[in-house]
């Protein structure tokens, strides 16, 4: 039904051996305090791809990311407004209806 093929995935899950915490110092400094205390952690190494910059990017790839996405579209929308704000009349007037009305002269 639909024409959808529901017997292939539609992504690869990785071997769970690819990651090793042993790459992320952060994690190391975890298992480390875990073992002062006589603790272990096996599912440790499902948090490694968190911390990865292969796949989630340095902070500052990121934060380019967060905020340039959208940016062109935005600044597009301002600038069309701003021309529609003119073409129609709005931007050379706008405000300076009530200076010739005498407010103020008795």
């Amino acid at each position: 039904m639909g024409g959808h093929d529901h017997h292939a995935a539609p992504y690869t899950v990785p071997k769970a051996s690819i990651y090793k915490i042993e790459a992320c110092p952060q994690l190391m400094e975890v298992q480390s305090a875990l073992a002062r205390q006589g603790l272990r952690d096996p599912w440790l190494r499902n948090e490694v791809w968190r911390y990865d910059p292969k796949l989630q990017g340095t902070h500052a790839s990121r934060a380019r990311a967060f905020f340039g996405r959208g940016f062109l579209l935005g600044f597009g929308a301002f600038a069309l407004t701003i021309a529609a704000e003119y073409a129609l009349g709005g931007g050379s007037s706008h405000g300076d209806h009530h200076a010739d009305e005498g407010h103020g002269k008795h």
